[in-house]
């Protein structure tokens, strides 16, 4: 775990945080800054900084983190209705934590 790291620290639940879903993989939480009326946001729990850290031994636990997307549909009742799935990569990507999450949207129609 990095001391350091928000998100390792909700994981390891020394952090507070609104947890929805979890596994011995992942652990989904609400944003606390919400960009639709459902915002959750998917953390593996072993770190990793971004995206561009990924390879291929992270498949499987990147892999664990879409189908605990796929389960936060059907606990959110959008799973018929519809989300958004989102990450974001680097400084230039929009990323501002460091640590590999996806954002789960829902309860909004796409912009396009």
């Amino acid at each position: 775990m990095a001391d350091e790291c928000l998100f390792c620290r909700i994981a390891s639940r020394q952090s507070p945080a609104d947890i929805v879903y979890e596994d011995d993989a992942v652990v989904a939480f609400r944003d606390i800054y919400p960009k639709a009326p459902v915002h959750l946001l998917i953390i593996p729990r072993r770190h990793i900084a971004s995206i561009g850290e990924l390879d291929a031994d992270d498949a499987e636990l990147i892999g664990r983190c879409l189908l605990a997307a796929r389960r936060l549909g059907e606990i959110t009742g959008f799973a018929d209705r519809g989300y958004r799935i989102g990450v974001n990569c680097g400084p230039e990507g929009g990323q501002v934590v460091y640590h590999v999450h996806f954002h789960f949207m829902a309860g909004r129609p796409s912009r396009g």
